[in-house]
C-alpha cells in the first residue's frame, strides 16, 4: 500500500512546517488529489490516521480534494478536462491529447493552533 509512504511523506512535511511555525497541533490537513494520482482514498484516510498518532497531527481531520484531469488536444488545440486518460478530446473528439495535469497530490494548506 503505497498509501503509507505518501503519509510518511506528508507527516514529515506537517511536522517541519510545525517546527517552523511554533505550531502546537494541526486541526484539519487539506490536500489537493489529481484524478489520475492513483491513490485509494479509503487506503490513504486510514493510513493518515496511522502515521499521524503520536504527531503534532494525530486528532487532525484529513480533507481530500478531487483536482481534474486535464490535456492538451493537439487536433483542436484546446486544453481539455478528461475523466481517464485516453480519454478522446470532449470538444472535438480528437484521439491526440497529452495530459497536463492531473497527477498531483499537495498540501493545499492546514488549520493550526
Amino acid at each position: 500500500m503505497h498509501e503509507m509512504s505518501l503519509c510518511e511523506g506528508i507527516r514529515e512535511v506537517i511536522e517541519q512546517q510545525a517546527r517552523d511555525h511554533n505550531v502546537k497541533a494541526v486541526k484539519r490537513v487539506r490536500l489537493e488529489i489529481g484524478r489520475f494520482a492513483g491513490v485509494e482514498k479509503p487506503a490513504l484516510e486510514f493510513a493518515f490516521e496511522v502515521v499521524m498518532r503520536g504527531s503534532v497531527a494525530e486528532k487532525a481531520v484529513l480533507e481530500m480534494i478531487d483536482l481534474p484531469g486535464q490535456a492538451m488536444c493537439y487536433d483542436c488545440m484546446k486544453e481539455v478536462e478528461i475523466d481517464t486518460r485516453l480519454a478522446p478530446c470532449p470538444d472535438c473528439g480528437g484521439g491526440r491529447l497529452m495530459p497536463v495535469s492531473g497527477d498531483e497530490m499537495r498540501i493545499r494548506d492546514m488549520e493550526v493552533v
